[in-house]
């Protein structure tokens, strides 16, 4: 929904958000914890700025998610531009909490007060392919700016404690309860119905973290399976992905479709390459598959094998993954269903936004 609003409509703002990852794309971190959050604090997320026609310069979308969230998609050149988009729409200047998702955003600090500033960092940006090299300056100034930072898993914390006196470890989290629908009777959804099984499936970014020389290989090892790639594809090409005829590309689904997705699922799988970009991540779909109650292979992620090496595969290579494949395979039932229970009893996404609230409220005086 597309909504105008005037300017004296919005005086009630009480957190900004700034995020590199739009609100329609894959639904994740900002998406769980900012709409959670929204239910506590009136919030305008702010997107990176769109494309638009010479004429539409300086304009902007906004879009009205509910009366307590509404997304702002900037039409401008650059960052900085947003500042004169914000001005036009925010009547006054000053606001009891700033959020950042991306460093990117921090030069629009200079334009509005904020009684504390917060830098929830998901990702290590700077290591992304096609990164602003000014990323690491940029957040070098909001890590001396912010009043607390966040962090989405323990090998961010560790490098971001360095740097900062008061952060917080927040790692990805779950909606278990959604994911869990995979045991009920879910009708499979016409694009993977056909797929036979076995079927070994993925869902999340096809980007450069994705290692798909691993996937290639393995699908040649093992013709018999269906390998199953769900979502966008970002910094990279279709060309780019390998073609079998046992490796599928659905592309990118609605968050409330994946359980009927996953439920087509032999086995789930995090074919992640080592290399930069996934030097810190803590992927969100490791509690995810978990919570599915699916068999998990995956690469030696660092957060991924410290804290879950005793209840997922972990593999080096593709005859690993091809021997992972056959144990799971050959599984009477899933032996890990206890230490599932376990870790998803420890986390959920309500249980993070309340913890982060309260920090918020004790530090903002709310």
């Amino acid at each position: 929904m597309k909504q105008e609003i005037s300017a004296n409509s919005e005086g009630s703002y009480e957190m900004l958000v700034f995020s590199h990852l739009r609100w329609g794309f894959v639904y994740q971190r900002p998406q769980h914890l900012i709409s959670r959050l929204s239910k506590s604090f009136k919030v305008l997320f702010i997107e990176e700025p769109i494309a638009f026609h010479e004429e539409e310069r300086n304009t902007f979308d906004l879009e009205v998610i509910n009366t307590q969230l509404h997304v702002l998609k900037p039409r401008c050149s650059e960052i900085a531009g947003i500042a004169d988009i914000l001005k036009q729409f925010l009547s006054r200047r000053h606001f009891p909490i700033g959020w950042f998702y991306s460093a990117a955003f921090s030069e629009l600090l200079g334009d509005f007060e904020f009684e504390r500033v917060i830098y929830d960092c998901m990702d290590e940006l700077s290591l992304f392919r096609g990164a602003n090299p000014q990323l690491v300056r940029q957040e070098k100034f909001l890590l001396s700016e912010a009043d607390f930072v966040f962090t989405g898993g323990k090998s961010l914390y560790e490098a971001k404690k360095e740097h900062h006196q008061q952060v917080f470890c927040f790692p990805s989290s779950v909606e278990r309860e959604h994911f869990e629908s995979v045991e009920q009777d879910l009708t499979l959804p016409a694009d993977i119905e056909p797929i036979k099984k076995p079927i070994v499936g993925y869902f999340g970014v096809i980007d450069e973290r994705i290692n798909l020389e691993l996937l290639h290989d393995v699908a040649q090892l093992r013709p018999n399976v269906n390998f199953v790639m769900i979502g966008p594809l970002a910094k990279i090409e279709e060309q780019d992905l390998p073609r079998e005829k046992n490796i599928h590309y659905l592309g990118m689904k609605n968050y409330k479709d994946l359980p009927a997705y996953i439920a087509a699922f032999n086995i789930a799988m995090m074919p992640f390459a080592l290399n930069d970009a996934t030097k810190f991540i803590s992927p969100t779909k490791t509690l995810e598959y978990m919570a599915a109650g699916k068999p998990i292979i995956s690469t030696a992620i660092k957060d991924v094998e410290r804290d879950y090496r005793d209840c997922i595969s972990i593999v080096n290579g593709p005859e690993e993954f091809s021997t992972a494949i056959d144990k799971f395979l050959d599984a009477k039932e899933l032996k890990t269903g206890e230490k599932y229970k376990e870790i998803l009893d420890s986390t959920s996404w309500d249980q993070t936004a309340m913890k982060m609230e309260k920090i918020i409220k004790r530090k903002v005086g709310a």
